[in-house]
C-alpha cells in the first residue's frame, strides 16, 4: 500500500510518528509554560501594596474572603500565565481604595492545596499584565 506522498504505508511507523509529534508538542508546552513564568516580572510579597499583602495572607489561611467571587476559577483566557488545565488557577480580589466595586486588582494563584499554591501572580490592571509573586 502506498501513502499519499508516494512512499510505502507502514501502520506501526505512522502510529509511532504520531506519538512522537504528540510527545514533542507536550514537551514544547511544558517548555512554553516555563518560558512564560520566567518572562514575567517578579514582585516580592513585601513590595505588594498593603491590600495585596492582606489578600495574599488570606489565601494562605484559606479565608474568609470579603468577596463572593474570591476563589473562583480563573480561565487564563489572556494566556499571559503559564498554560494549565482549567481549574488550576483561582482568582482573589485585592481591595482598591476608593473603588465602589471590586476594582481592577487581583491575585491569581495556581496549584493545590489552595492554601499552599505553587505560584501566585499579581495584576493591578485587571489581567492586562501580571507579576509573579515571590517570597
Amino acid at each position: 500500500m502506498l501513502s499519499a506522498g508516494g512512499g510505502r504505508y507502514v501502520p506501526g511507523v505512522q502510529k509511532l510518528g504520531s506519538a512522537l509529534v504528540l510527545a514533542a508538542g507536550l514537551l514544547a508546552g511544558t517548555a512554553q509554560a516555563r518560558n512564560l513564568a520566567t518572562a514575567l516580572e517578579t514582585v516580592t510579597v513585601a513590595q505588594l501594596p498593603d491590600e495585596a499583602r492582606a489578600t495574599e495572607s488570606l489565601i494562605r489561611r484559606g479565608g474568609p474572603f470579603p468577596y463572593a467571587k474570591d476563589g473562583m476559577v480563573f480561565g487564563n483566557r489572556e494566556r499571559l500565565l503559564p498554560p494549565f488545565k482549567r481549574g488550576y488557577y483561582r482568582e482573589y480580589t485585592v481591595k482598591t481604595p476608593g473603588s465602589r466595586d471590586r476594582g481592577a486588582r487581583r491575585i491569581v494563584c495556581g496549584g493545590v492545596p489552595q492554601t499552599q499554591p505553587q505560584a501566585c501572580y499579581y495584576t493591578a490592571d485587571h489581567y492586562a499584565s501580571f507579576k509573579h509573586i515571590v517570597q
